[in-house]
């Protein structure tokens, strides 16, 4: 039932015997959600009808004997941008009150089709912009681990909820680290695919060459389920890759032999990351030794450009993107206005928060004549070198392993106060988001009671061999099946 965070195989095998009833699984998953909202406030909206609906029409599927994914008759929640036809969508943001979505998005079709049950929408940091889900009109997100803390951001509330055990599974968005993240500091899988891996058509946007949508779940093989699912090409979004979707459960073989990890020097040995964290992660390397895999040292060189590389790229494709957020089109308009300047001017002033203004500024700011090259252009170069540095790596082993984060989860309003320190949480994520390829966290330990993250990173098209790592890993210890609560 929600609540055990049980694996999705034993779910789907106690749904076939009859065990369980998918009215049952969504009826505690409410409960759940309900009972824990107070305390943590991960959910912004819960279907509870229209759930319990579409549970009834799953457990009358089973009954008919008719053929079921793996997913069917299973609740899943997303991020609060994920667009679903009929519901409401606020990007956690004032500006966007009143808006419901005319359509679904493509993610939503797919999980339709395989028959999961949207059990509603989770908190986040208002447009994706944040690593803490504290910028929220909804209120602040909490750490089921330590409700003091931060579950992370911005996809803070789709991670926290599947560690809290609401769900099973979530769908979050990553645009510099927003899902591995918050995965590690809440203890949980989450994987980034490889950019145009998932179609990001119904994805509220963000930084449009940087988002990508991705699972959330307790083990790699429930990532692997999902993704499956959500992935593959679609003829609306510009940026899909027309490749084929590998069956990736059938990748996970539980072996590593064979596979060479590198180990880039530059993320070991990071200004400011905790001593523990990053020894957590080598004692999860060694595992992985032990277990068959070799390593060797590797070089990203220019990991240090990363950071403000990413903060050039990714503010000035927000404020291209969030200009559509007008005040005459949908969502908040200002009242009593004068004209169609103090419109726009008084719309945006009172429908977004402080960082999306001061990402919006920063952005128009790099893109405006006598800036653009010296700003936008030069993070583009950036950009490529950072690539280059991947494909190198990449020409002599077959995945790369770092931390997640330089930290475990820190304590809420620690870094309100320090924007630059927020932005350093992402050091060691943003970079595969600039490269474009896909990288998966896993909890690898507790550091003073707290979850840390393991981050393995792949070649593009390569999620296969991330989660049979993963997979690999989590056979071996049980990191990924401690709770919140639960003593170390």
């Amino acid at each position: 039932m929600a609540g055990e965070s049980r694996s999705l195989a034993a779910l789907r095998r106690d749904l076939d015997a009859g065990a369980l009833s998918s009215r049952e699984l969504v009826d505690a998953a409410l409960a759940r959600g309900a009972a824990l909202h107070d305390r943590l406030r991960l959910m912004v909206g819960l279907r509870e009808e229209a759930a319990r609906a579409e549970a009834a029409e799953a457990d009358a599927r089973r009954a008919a004997g008719e053929p079921r994914s793996r997913l069917d008759g299973i609740p899943i929640v997303l991020k609060d941008n994920v667009l679903q036809q009929g519901e409401p969508s606020t990007c956690a943001s004032r500006i966007l009150e009143g808006f419901v979505s005319p359509y679904d998005s493509t993610v939503v079709e797919r999980l339709r089709a395989a028959g999961a049950i949207i059990l509603g929408r989770a908190n986040m940091d208002e447009f994706a912009m944040g690593s803490s889900t504290e910028h929220s009109v909804h209120g602040v997100s909490r750490n089921p681990w330590d409700p003091e803390r931060t579950c992370g951001g911005s996809s803070g509330g789709p991670a926290a909820a599947v560690a809290a055990g609401i769900v099973p599974m979530a769908l979050g968005s990553d645009t510099g680290g927003s899902i591995r993240q918050p995965a590690s500091f809440c203890g949980v899988v989450g994987m980034k695919p490889t950019y145009g891996r998932v179609s990001r058509w119904g994805l509220v946007a963000y930084a449009s060459s940087l988002d990508q949508i991705g699972p959330f779940a307790a083990s790699a093989e429930d990532c692997a389920w999902l993704l499956e699912a959500i992935a593959g090409h679609d003829p609306r979004d510009s940026t899909s890759l027309p490749a084929p979707v590998p069956d990736y459960a059938a990748a996970l073989s539980g072996s590593v032999e064979g596979l060479t990890i590198g180990l880039p020097r530059e993320y070991f040995v990071a200004e400011g990351a905790d001593a523990e964290v990053l020894a957590a992660v080598r004692a999860a390397v060694a595992e992985l030794e032990a277990a068959g895999a070799r390593t060797v040292e590797v070089s990203l060189p220019h990991t240090r450009y990363g950071i403000a590389a990413y903060y050039l790229v990714a503010t000035a494709e927000a404020s291209s993107n969030l200009a559509r957020f007008d005040g005459v089109r949908y969502g908040r308009r200002a009242e009593g206005v004068k004209d169609l300047d103090d419109l726009y001017r008084r719309s945006r002033s009172e429908g977004f928060g402080d960082e999306v203004k001061r990402r919006v500024l920063l952005g128009t700011y790099v893109l405006s004549a006598g800036y653009y090259d010296a700003y936008y252009k030069k993070a583009q170069q950036v950009r490529t070198l950072l690539r280059r540095d991947f494909d190198e790596a990449f020409a002599g082993c077959d995945l790369i392993a770092t931390p997640t984060s330089p930290e475990v989860a820190f304590r809420l309003g620690e870094k309100s106060a320090d924007p630059l320190s927020m932005y350093l949480s992402d050091v060691y994520t943003v970079s595969a988001n600039l490269a474009g390829i896909p990288g998966i966290s896993l909890p690898c330990g507790l550091v003073r009671g707290l979850p840390a993250g393991l981050q393995l990173l792949g070649r593009p098209l390569d999620e296969a061999t991330l989660l049979r790592v993963a997979d690999a890993y989590q056979r071996r210890t049980d990191h990924h099946l401690r709770r919140a609560g639960e003593p170390a």
